[in-house]
């Protein structure tokens, strides 16, 4: 599950567009930073994506993405023109093609690498779903994890949203903000939309009166229990009370929102936070936000705000640009088990030791992160610094951070001990990614 926003020139405080999401994955699935360089390529290349082979095109462009660690596809990215898109899953009434197709993460990265605009990126998208068609098995562990995808596209200008049912597909241009939650959105508002889809519908009996593309599509049963509107409407009313006041700060604050003062990710049912956290192998499984990402895109070169982390309610956002070695090391390659030398994992044995007693033993360390996250936003922000020194300065603080509170952390008494299924749920995710915990 994911939450995503856009917040246009009218609702920023700055006249800029801000886009921002919370890739929520599962909790062992390690999330990668990245950066590829432009690249030509002779004819006939081909593209290995996710699952299938696709044409290359003659040239692509830069990308900064965030993706699954087994996937070619990303969650969210940017490229050096200037275009972001942010993808969720969303599940509908059509069947899930299982094989010989691209996935939503795979659509994604390829429109990043192919498009100049936010316009030609959801051009590009469609003109793939009906070549190539959407689906494939989207989890990691859990290989039931079919679904279909929604899209935020924008570039320095203009965002549109792109949902899909199957080979169809409706979008709508942004006008102030939007958010999207794991659920389609879009009804009789569009502004274009697959030629067939109407009618498609009409004849499953899927519409009643006047056409409503979400009403007609959307999975009930799936729908529901990934609380998607609960979340959605948080959202839209997170923007809404912020509205001509959005900035990169209310944007960090929006993406770590748990609704509540005292969340403890021990207690819920469903996935109902911003912030997600996983908890249950039924209802929370595929619910633990494993990467975060805003992007501030102004008249100059955007400026990208990552954790690199999961859980960014205990995490650091830190800037990245498109200019000299954009990324700071992070480690060794991510895979499929815990790795002392890898910069996610640095942080997920913190934040494993974290949830044995959340709120407590945040609270310990979390006034370091907040400290040295003001410094570097102060410094972006109000002195317009730019480089990557201040990315490898933001990174090695935040490391500094990691192994300054592991061990007193790890020694603190348990004061509010978390359930015995939500204990025994991380005990066995622990033990199959050999997380020293």
């Amino acid at each position: 599950m994911c939450d995503t926003f856009i917040a246009l020139q009218p609702a920023t405080e700055d006249g800029s567009i801000i886009f921002g999401k919370n890739s929520d994955r599962e909790a062992n699935e390690a999330q990668s930073l990245e950066y590829h360089p432009p690249k030509s390529y002779t004819s006939n290349s081909k593209v290995k994506c996710t699952y299938i082979d696709t044409p290359q095109v003659e040239r692509t462009n830069g990308i900064i993405i965030s993706r699954p660690f087994w996937m070619w596809g990303a969650e969210m990215g940017v490229n050096e023109k200037g275009v972001v898109i942010g993808n969720e899953a969303v599940f509908t009434k059509i069947k899930v093609s299982k094989n010989n197709v691209l996935t939503g993460m795979d659509l994604l990265r390829l429109g990043l690498e192919r498009a100049d605009s936010a316009k030609n990126a959801k051009q590009i998208i469609i003109d793939l779903l009906k070549q190539y068609g959407q689906g494939g098995v989207c989890g990691f562990v859990d290989k039931s994890m079919f679904y279909h995808n929604s899209f935020i596209i924008a570039d320095k200008l203009e965002a549109y949203i792109l949902e899909t049912a199957g080979e169809f597909w409706v979008t709508k241009k942004v006008d102030k903000y939007y958010a999207i939650s794991n659920g389609l959105t879009i009804g009789s508002d569009y502004d274009e939309i697959h030629p067939n889809a109407e009618s498609f519908a009409r004849k499953k009996g899927w519409v009643k009166g006047d056409f409503h593309f979400a009403k007609a599509f959307s999975d009930f049963l799936y729908t529901t229990f990934s609380a998607c509107k609960i979340r959605q409407n948080r959202a839209i009313k997170i923007l809404e009370n912020k509205y001509k006041g959005i900035n990169v700060r209310s944007a960090i604050s929006h993406l770590r929102d748990h609704n509540s003062n005292d969340f403890n990710p021990a207690n819920a049912l469903l996935g109902k936070t911003i912030c997600a956290h996983a908890g249950n192998s039924i209802t929370r499984n595929a619910s633990q936000t494993t990467g975060s990402m805003i992007v501030h895109l102004t008249k100059n070169k955007p400026t990208i705000w990552i954790t690199a982390t999961s859980a960014p309610c205990i995490s650091m956002f830190k800037p990245v640009w498109f200019e000299d070695g954009v990324i700071p090391n992070l480690g060794e390659d991510l895979g499929a088990f815990y790795n002392k030398n890898s910069f996610w994992w640095k942080h997920e044995l913190l934040h494993r030791q974290i949830l044995k007693d959340y709120n407590n033993r945040k609270n310990s360390l979390i006034f370091d992160f907040k400290n040295a996250e003001k410094e570097i936003l102060d410094l972006v922000l109000h002195t317009n610094k730019k480089g990557f020194s201040i990315s490898e300065k933001a990174f090695e603080r935040h490391k500094q951070i990691i192994e300054e509170n592991l061990p007193k952390i790890s020694t603190l008494k348990v004061k509010n001990k978390p359930n015995i299924y939500y204990s025994n749920y991380f005990k066995k995710l622990n033990k199959k990614v050999k997380i020293p915990i």
